[in-house]
């Protein structure tokens, strides 16, 4: 593969439409560090980041960019920008919003090849990688936009009244994006739609994809569109030190957080007391029922979806609910398919399965899972990149393992708590009449709720459980678990997921409110339209 000018980019900090460098540095790396320790140039580069110049550390071939680091005072001048652009942000219209997001779908494809071999090379394979710029496509083209207009004002005619529902911005709102998908804060910057002012922390230990995508597609359409300086200001940082100024600022309306259930529901807590709004996107525990009429092999393929990226994402499968009268064949299906997934250099090949940091973790997890009664289909072991294997090994294979029956799973953590390392459990109930319900109601009492999915061809079934199933952001029927779906968000959860006001979430909906304006269209006076003849409008 051609290298690209990545290895030489460095991205400054952006505030109130200025660039600001400063003399200290993060730098966006390469997954060549991890797969590659012992090599010389992995080797040089840990010495260099200890004491070498800035021109030695970006000729290692292991530096994608490096990215100015905030200090204290950079957080502080960004609030402020952001404050400052929020009045002036909503004066611009809805529909010249619309246009100027509209347009980020070219600035995309200019940059979706260099973009996704940036992923690459940071470790996201490369069919995800893919997935991923589509994603982004999606939700700024024609039709995308259109929904979001709908969404964002409506408007009623009745006999006494025109009534507009209109989203009013929240004002400063701060996103943290997760360090393992940094492109979800593009996503997020969607709340742009709805006339808010941004401010986006880059994680420092990611720095590489995120940072380009701000700064060679986001910033440039915002600044040919004219919008006010401080609509978007971007600060590459530590996470304790900008969240801390974000809670205490006044300035700041909603933070916008990807992460852990445990630090996300904690964080809930302190925006509610100092009076400001959490969105929250956590982690998942994804169920998928899989019916006694499913089409297995379709079934078995978005099974397998569970190790993409070696399980490290929240939107894939973590449990499935297999039907007693299907259970055998499916098993049969998913250790074939399992056992055929191979590591690869994410950089070079479609390899799906991503180097694993948590090892230890995830022999914990299996162990207690086999000590309380789970039985191993196949997998459990580390391997190297050629699939051999290595105690020491980044990869591990993907694991599937059987709990018999809802009694059992419920002391099974690998079916209650979310996992995050490719490990699959396939709980089999006993049958009886009344399955279906069990079955739904295991599914309701995930405390995590991204999605659940479900595969069958009877059609009360799929009405039965899109009904029923109320956990969860999204249902997914004979489907992708993890496809993305035109027009809806990828984001958004119930429980643990999305915490307490949790939902489906459209970034510029989560980051507004809902207001309605009613003029008066035929002169009534006031004393009747308040306590007069009762209205007929309705």
């Amino acid at each position: 593969m051609t290298p690209m000018s990545t290895a030489i980019r460095h991205f400054p900090l952006y505030i109130g439409g200025e660039r600001i460098d400063t003399e200290e540095r993060a730098y966006g790396l390469s997954v060549r560090t991890v797969l590659d320790p012992g090599s010389p140039d992995t080797v040089r580069l840990l010495h260099l980041l200890r004491e070498g110049s800035e021109e030695e550390l970006h000729a290692n071939p292991h530096v994608l960019c490096s990215a100015a680091l905030a200090a204290p005072e950079h957080g502080q001048d960004a609030l402020r920008a952001a404050a400052a652009a929020v009045p002036r942000l909503r004066e611009i219209p809805l529909e010249a919003r619309i246009g100027c997001v509209e347009d980020l779908h070219q600035a995309f494809l200019d940059h979706r090849e260099e973009l996704s071999h940036i992923l690459r090379m940071e470790g996201c394979p490369k069919r995800l990688a893919e997935a991923q710029s589509h994603v982004l496509l999606d939700l700024v083209r024609p039709e995308s936009l259109a929904h979001a207009r709908s969404l964002l004002r409506q408007e009623i005619t009745t006999p006494r009244h025109t009534i507009v529902l209109q989203r009013q911005p929240d004002g400063v709102v701060c996103i943290d994006p997760p360090a393992n998908t940094p492109g979800t804060g593009l996503i997020a910057a969607l709340a742009l739609l709805a006339g808010n002012a941004l401010v986006i922390r880059v994680p420092r230990s990611c720095a590489g994809s995120l940072s380009y995508a701000l700064h060679e597609i986001l910033i440039p359409v915002l600044e040919a569109h004219g919008l006010p300086a401080g609509a978007l200001n971007v600060l590459c940082g530590d996470y304790e030190v900008l969240m801390e100024q974000w809670l205490e600022s006044p300035l700041v309306n909603s933070i916008y957080y990807f992460g852990s259930s445990e630090r996300g529901l904690a964080l809930e807590r302190k925006c509610v007391a100092l009076g400001k709004k959490a969105i929250l996107e956590l982690s998942g525990n994804d169920g998928v029922l899989v019916w006694e009429d499913a089409d297995l092999d379709h079934a078995t393929a978005a099974l397998v979806e569970s190790f993409y990226g070696s399980g490290q994402g929240c939107i894939i499968p973590k449990y499935a609910i297999a039907h007693p009268a299907i259970a055998d064949r499916l098993l049969d299906r998913l250790r074939a398919a399992a056992s055929a997934l191979r590591p690869g250099d994410p950089e070079r090949s479609d390899t799906v399965l991503s180097p694993v940091l948590r090892a230890t973790a995830f022999h914990r997890c299996l162990r207690e899972s086999l000590a309380a009664g789970a039985v191993k289909i196949c997998g459990g072991i580390q391997i190297d990149l050629r699939g051999e294997p290595d105690p020491q090994g980044l990869f591990i294979e993907p694991t599937v393992v059987r709990v018999d029956g809802f009694e059992q799973a419920e002391n099974v953590a690998a079916v209650r708590e979310e996992t995050f390392f490719p490990l699959l459990s396939v709980v089999v109930p006993d049958d009886a009449p009344d399955l279906l319900d069990r079955c739904i109601a295991f599914l309701n009492a995930n405390k995590y709720g991204l999605r659940n999915s479900l595969w069958t061809e009877d059609p009360k079934v799929i009405e039965r459980f899109s009904v029923a199933v109320a956990n969860g952001g999204l249902l997914k029927v004979n489907d992708s678990h993890v496809g993305h779906v035109s027009c809806l968000p990828d984001f958004g959860g119930t429980g643990h997921s999305g915490g307490t006001h949790g939902e489906l979430a459209y970034p510029f909906l989560r980051t507004s409110r809902l207001q309605a304006v009613a003029t008066a269209t035929s002169r009534t006076h006031p004393w009747e339209a308040a306590v007069g003849a009762p209205s007929t409008e309705y």
